[in-house]
């Protein structure tokens, strides 16, 4: 389906000339591909200017000089430790050569006395002398031409040189054609930018560093591009999940109505307005895929559970899954009781529902007389069946990968999907990484939440934290110590979980319990079941209890070495506290020396607790890759726009792609059969087929 024109750049990388097996290899790990345009696609960081040639007697030193001169000395060196040095003079000046382990022979090959040779390289001066150490090309004067004036600089990996990627990058570029112009004639001409290929070239052939600032003319086109081609390929996709005929579900409200009844507090505007728009995308002809975010303790769950009742009452069953079991006992432990007292029917279902249990559980299932399933990943194994799916709700969306979100959706019969998550998201990302969804803000906690008292201490204050600690402790507190690693590491100063166990054991000895990621599932959760009613007080951990725990008589939250944390992460550390009525206190202990980003970083977290902003100034302070923290978030990887820069333009290629969408879904127009060009280009198709599935 590839349009023929793009055929020679989507040709093996192995198919220019000088690449081998070896070289194809670490070609693929630097670019991530193996094809021309991954090549073409990687672009330079730096450029170095040898166009300065003076002669000797004018030389700048700690310049790169291009100099021509004359081989009137050799000086072999007199022990192993010495260097070998070639003295040149241009008739205005002498300078040195300098080279450190090098063969005589080769020296002298290309360096013959009385030779004349263009040298180029960094110029310095050494006891009153001119010197230059190891020059970066030494050529004969009729072979000039082969030391560039601006020398391109990539990004390499061992074992590929700046100069062989150059003669690499050269032959591409000879096989990029002419491609159609996809953006609109006036947006381009406002901007001042050249076509794709002329940006393109003029990017891997720089004069200046600032020719490759992301602000540049030419990197900013390329930018808009790859940006364009992201969202126009989210824009298909979002108008053929719109466009997918899927369930109506209009519930008759009596079970919601049930539930109002027993809620022992009412709903939040915000909570109410989310309800509203899903309750439309329900009643919609067309499939809901909507994206609910919610600040930690802003009431998701209970949001999603309207939600399920309303599918309920419209004659459908329900399912939750959750990213670990943990967090899906905890959904059950908050669901079943409420849904118990309406007459509505729940179980859970995890790896570690017994054999005998499961079978029961499954054929009820099938039978419909199981209303909600809650449960993790086992929830979309093959021998799962319902009788009629309506609705698909996944918590903590970023923890799944887009194959197990639609696996459970194709359960039913065009399910509707609705997908929570409490890591609030960055507008940027939002559009880069969701795109194909609707998406709906739950901007306001409920009321009577006090903010949590941050504090931010040196870690010296260590003994008197853990005073203050015992002090309420022996009052009935109970409260979460988070450290970063999980053992003594020889490369790190870090405080492990396992060491600060041991040492909290002697001060709390029985009260105090251990949780960590390298535990067994059935370990952690007996531990964490302690912890909830009350055996434990104090519990040690690493991130592992970062989402969804819910113990809200826990108030107190020490987290240790705070500054090697990701601000999105301190937050939802810090969400474990604020699951009650009762005041919480976070304090963020904080080892010297402190980055600027750190002390930014705990700034931040002092002077807010607001997820939504968190968000943004961890996009800031981090970048897009980071913020979830997983591979599987399903961020776009970008080869040339960077968020931190190009936020602008990727607001206007969400705006372009909705348009063209629009107005030529197909892509039947001229500039939508060029466009169809950008998006094989950037490897679009792919991400089109993926979630067309």
């Amino acid at each position: 389906m590839r349009p023929e024109i793009l055929y020679p750049v989507f040709a093996e990388i192995s198919s220019l000339k000088g690449i081998g097996t070896k070289t194809v290899k670490l070609l693929n790990n630097l670019l991530g591909g193996n094809k021309i345009i991954d090549l073409l696609l990687h672009l330079p960081s730096n450029v170095v200017d040898r166009s300065y040639r003076p002669k000797l007697k004018d030389a700048i030193p700690g310049r790169i000089c291009t100099i021509k001169a004359t081989v009137v000395e050799h000086i072999p060196p007199r022990s192993r430790n010495q260097p070998y040095k070639v003295i040149l003079d241009d008739g205005s000046e002498q300078i040195t050569l300098i080279f450190f382990k090098i063969y005589a022979d080769s020296i002298a090959k290309n360096l013959p006395l009385g030779a004349t040779r263009i040298i180029s390289g960094k110029v310095d001066v050494f006891n009153g002398r001119l010197q230059m150490t190891h020059p970066d090309y030494i050529a004969a004067e009729n072979e000039a031409y082969k030391i560039p004036s601006f020398e391109t600089i990539y990004p390499l990996t061992a074992g590929i040189s700046t100069k062989m990627l150059n003669k690499y990058m050269e032959q591409a570029l000879l096989l990029l054609p002419n491609l159609p112009e996809w953006l609109d004639e006036k947006f381009v001409k406002q901007h001042e930018w050249d076509d794709f290929k002329s940006a393109l070239t003029h990017a891997h052939n720089p004069k200046y560093k600032s020719d490759l600032e992301p602000y540049s003319k030419h990197i900013s086109r390329l930018a808009y591009d790859e940006l364009l081609a992201n969202q126009l390929a989210l824009a298909i996709v979002r108008e053929r999940v719109r466009k997918q005929a899927g369930l109506v579900i209009k519930g008759n409200g009596l079970l919601r109505k049930k539930l109002l009844e027993k809620l022992p507090f009412t709903l939040t505007n915000a909570q109410k307005n989310v309800l509203a728009e899903i309750y439309t995308d329900q009643a919609d002809a067309f499939r809901m895929l909507r994206l609910v975010q919610g600040d930690v303790g802003s009431g998701k769950t209970i949001v999603a559970l309207f939600a399920m009742l309303n599918t309920i009452e419209a004659g459908m069953q329900a399912a939750i899954m959750a990213p670990t079991e943990i967090l899906a006992k905890q959904h059950f432990e908050t669901i079943a009781p409420l849904c118990d007292d309406i007459g509505v029917k729940t179980a859970l279902l995890t790896g570690k529902t017994k054999t005998k249990e499961r079978k029961q559980i499954l054929e009820d299932l099938s039978l419909g007389k199981i209303n909600i399933l809650i449960g993790t990943h086992a929830l979309f194994q093959d021998d799962v069946t319902y009788k009629n799916l309506g609705l698909a709700v996944v918590d903590e969306q970023h923890r799944f990968g887009v194959h197990q979100r639609l696996s459970l959706s194709n359960k039913g019969n065009k399910s509707d999907v609705l997908v929570m998550t409490a890591t609030p998201i960055p507008r940027t990302l939002l559009l880069t990484a969701y795109g194909d969804m609707e998406y709906s803000k739950i901007d306001q906690l409920p009321e009577g939440r006090k903010p949590v008292d941050t504090r931010v201490l040196p870690v010296t204050k260590l003994s008197e934290t853990v005073a203050a600690l015992k002090r309420k402790i022996d009052e009935g507190t109970r409260a979460y110590w988070v450290c970063p690693l999980v053992e003594e590491s020889e490369k790190s100063d870090l405080a492990a979980a396992e060491a600060r166990f041991a040492d909290l054991q002697k001060i709390f000895g029985d009260k105090v319990g251990l949780v960590h990621g390298k535990m067994k599932e059935k370990e952690k959760d007996a531990v964490m079941e302690k912890f909830k009613n009350g055996e434990l007080k104090l519990l040690v951990a690493t991130t592992v209890i970062e989402v969804g725990v819910n113990v809200p008589e826990a108030t107190i939250m020490v987290i240790e070495h705070a500054e090697r944390f990701g601000l999105s992460q301190l937050h939802q550390l810090r969400g474990r506290v604020k699951r009650g009525i009762n005041p919480a206190t976070c304090l963020l202990l904080y080892s010297y020396p402190l980055s600027e980003t750190a002390r930014e970083r705990l700034n931040i977290m002092k002077q807010t607790e607001d997820g939504f902003i968190i968000a943004e100034k961890d996009l800031e302070l981090r970048g897009g890759g980071e913020i979830l923290g997983t591979k599987q978030s399903g961020f776009a990887n970008f080869k040339i726009a960077d968020m931190e820069y190009h936020k602008n333009l990727l607001v206007i290629a969400n705006q372009d792609a909705k348009l063209v969408i629009n107005k030529d879904p197909n892509l039947q127009s001229p500039r939508g059969q060029a466009l169809r060009v950008l998006l094989y280009l950037f490897e679009k198709d792919d991400s089109v087929r993926t979630y067309k599935a």
